[in-house]
């Protein structure tokens, strides 16, 4: 499809979830903002994921994806009136695919590379060394545009909370992520809190809902952390997380917030590996991977559990090579 940027007024961008890839879509929302001023860019989006965006501004206006048939047909028809000149799905699944076809306006989709990414996770077969990370590949979806080198972004207009005092330096932990396959261990996240309360840090435990028992349980095992972990109150996270001078992170949607806030980030990668695009963008970061292992990756999104039984894709990374990891980051 032939796009010429510059007579073009109205764009909606489909991408519904998740928070790691909407947060991955902000460097392309500012660089249409930027080089084509007269665009206005809305987004369609899942309601839950509404704060990611809320106070971007290179987003006109925000659509919550329906749940209910009189809210799609309301939405569906206040969309279809806006007669958008461009949509970009981002998403480009079967859902994604449906709501497109329904505005029937022009349209282009973001190649997930599936036949790539199947061929690494069954043959290890890689043909992904040389791709560049999502955010490029979500800019190169619309031809001639390019992208800044500013990273991802995220707006929020919260305070830190009082816990937090001058003089400390504190350092978060984010021991979620959805599939057990990208979790670190929770015995490995208390021996590196430890380490890190020993070395004269403060720990700082972040997460969403589904995170509040684990950071629980390593709060109790610590001396004296901080815990913020909330009820998915994105805003108030990363407004606690800036107060941090690093964040250890799995591969997850908190580790891209760390991005977006430009810290300096360790992530660590069990079942999937950099390949896919998905590692920190446009920040200091070190990602901890166990190269040495021929069934990695065994997946491209996580699993319930390690199909081999052994787990070593986590179980070797060590907490003294995260503690370790630190000095590193925090003096390049």
């Amino acid at each position: 499809m032939d796009i010429n940027l510059s007579k073009i007024k109205k764009i909606l961008i489909v991408r519904l979830s998740s928070l790691g890839d909407i947060l991955l879509t902000t460097p392309l929302l500012r660089s249409i903002k930027q080089n084509f001023p007269q665009i206005s860019t809305d987004f369609l989006l899942r309601e839950e994921y509404s704060d990611l965006l809320i106070l971007n501004p290179n987003v006109n206006k925000i659509y919550n994806f329906p749940v209910s048939k009189f809210e799609k047909q309301d939405q569906f028809n206040e969309q279809i009136s806006q007669n958008y000149d461009l949509v970009i799905d981002l998403q480009n699944n079967i859902r994604s695919r449906k709501l497109v076809n329904i505005l029937r306006r022009p349209s282009v989709k973001f190649n997930k590379q599936n036949l790539n990414k199947f061929l690494l996770v069954n043959f290890k077969i890689n043909r992904l060394k040389k791709f560049p990370q999502i955010p490029e590949r979500y800019a190169e979806t619309v031809p001639g545009l390019e992208l800044d080198d500013k990273g991802l972004e995220f707006y929020t207009n919260r305070q830190p909370d009082t816990e937090f005092s001058g003089g400390k330096n504190y350092i978060g932990l984010c021991p979620g992520a959805k599939h057990f396959t990208k979790r670190w261990l929770k015995e490995y996240y208390i021996e590196l809190g430890r380490k890190l309360e020993d070395a004269g840090y403060t720990v700082c435990l972040f997460g969403g809902l589904e995170d509040i028992e684990i950071c629980s349980e390593i709060c109790k095992s610590l001396g004296t952390p901080l815990s913020f972990c909330n009820y998915n109150d994105i805003l108030q996270t990363a407004s606690n997380m800036k107060m941090c001078k690093a964040i250890f992170s799995n591969d997850s949607g908190l580790m891209h917030l760390a991005a977006a806030l430009k810290l300096p980030v360790i992530a660590f990668f069990g079942s999937t590996v950099k390949e896919f695009g998905f590692f920190p963008y446009k920040t200091k970061n070190i990602v901890l991977e166990n190269k040495n292992l021929k069934c990695r990756p065994c997946t491209h999104i996580g699993r319930k559990n390690c199909p081999k039984k052994h787990f070593k894709c986590i179980k070797e990374l060590t907490p003294d090579s995260a503690f370790y990891s630190l000095k590193d980051l925090l003096t390049v």
